[in-house]
């Protein structure tokens, strides 16, 4: 297993949180931690850059929809970049691909 690693960077939507690592039960709540610490401001978007992410599971997965429930909740909107394919075949299954915008690359996902 992988620690795992947040990075925080600025665009100009709003910030861009580079998750590096295992998005596990055991890691989870570090994701949660980090969002939570950032603020948001209405009209902004979070954008999720999962490129570097080596493993997600359902805690990882309920993050993620925690994350989202933090940028609705201050009026910003959120997108995931780079997702892994194993995990955007999970958020397909689960129609969370309906919910979660998905973008190839962060770069794309703070496009204006």
């Amino acid at each position: 297993m992988s620690p795992l690693k947040t990075t925080t960077r600025d665009a100009a939507t709003g910030p861009v949180l580079e998750i590096v690592g295992d998005l596990d039960y055991e890691h989870a709540d570090e994701l949660r931690t980090a969002v939570s610490g950032l603020t948001l401001r209405p009209g902004q978007r979070l954008v999720l850059d999962l490129a570097a992410m080596e493993f997600c599971d359902s805690s990882g997965i309920t993050a993620l929809l925690a994350a989202r429930n933090h940028a609705l909740a201050a009026q910003a909107d959120i997108a995931l970049a780079a997702v892994p394919a194993n995990t955007l075949r999970v958020l397909r299954y689960v129609g969370l691909d309906q919910i979660f915008p998905c973008h190839p690359d962060s770069e794309t996902a703070t496009a204006s």
